[in-house]
């Protein structure tokens, strides 16, 4: 069987002088703007408790939560021993590792300071924000693939693609799983049941049961990070840090709907 060879891309994608724009933060910086559109439309015309100028305060701070907490949560998840010889490594950015669930963690810690500061219900915060995500996360998966980086396991199905950088057999394109799951799937569950009357707090469980389900399955197709391998032979890092957050989403979603506080 033949099976489609990805083509080795050059990770920068423009170079203007000593500039350089690598496709994996212009896929992210798609996704920023993305949902700076998006959100400034909804405040301008369909929820008037949010004001434009808090709309781009709000994302710009969760933008440097996901940054800053996606390196350290790569660092310490990742590759706690090469932390611990050189704590240094915190800072090397340039060769690259970045964990989402670090990255959520910012952005958990950004919300609940921003909200504070703003007199905002934290679950107000997050239930604007969590729709607004999935596409940024998606365009993330989309620069993975791009960079040939973060590749599935060896497969023989059909569909299946050799990595440049991953030997000559072919490998679950998980980039493009994650990308279909993560992005637009759970762009679409998100959107649409936020339309409907339901409790403050239950667009942020649902986002975290489902981000976190999603996760846990494509681990399965997704080759584990070399200096980890799987605990036990089972279950992988990723699957591990997903479990809480399926776990909090349920508690999250069953105290929302017992406190009956509707928005619409």
């Amino acid at each position: 069987m033949s099976y489609y060879t990805l083509p080795k891309i050059d990770p920068i994608m423009l170079s203007i002088g000593p500039l350089s724009i690598h496709w994996y933060g212009a896929m992210y910086l798609i996704g920023l703007l993305f949902a700076i559109g998006l959100a400034y439309y909804r405040a301008k015309n369909k929820d008037n408790s949010w004001s434009t100028d808090e709309v781009v305060d709000l994302l710009l701070w969760c933008f440097f939560g996901v940054i800053i907490g996606g390196r350290i949560g790569y660092v310490l998840f990742y590759n706690f021993p090469i932390f611990l010889q050189n704590p240094l490594y915190l800072f090397k950015v340039w060769e690259g590792g970045m964990s989402f669930h670090g990255g959520l963690l910012g952005v958990l810690v950004v919300m609940f300071i921003w909200s504070k500061k703003k007199k905002k219900l934290f679950f107000v915060t997050s239930d604007f924000i969590a729709p607004l995500v999935p596409f940024g996360l998606g365009m993330g998966r989309i620069g993975n693939l791009i960079n040939g980086e973060l590749w599935g396991r060896v497969t023989n199905v059909p569909w299946g693609i050799v990595f440049p950088n991953a030997g000559p057999l072919p490998r679950h394109p998980s980039q493009l799983y994650e990308f279909f799951l993560e992005g637009v799937l759970l762009f679409i569950i998100l959107n649409v049941f936020r339309q409907k009357t339901r409790p403050v707090g239950a667009v942020s469980g649902l986002f975290l049961i489902f981000y976190g389900l999603f996760r846990f399955i494509i681990e399965f197709f997704r080759e584990p990070d070399q200096q980890l391998g799987l605990f036990f032979n089972v279950i992988s890092m990723g699957q591990i840090l997903s479990l809480p957050m399926i776990l909090g989403g349920f508690i999250i979603v069953f105290v929302s709907y017992k406190k009956k506080v509707m928005v619409k």
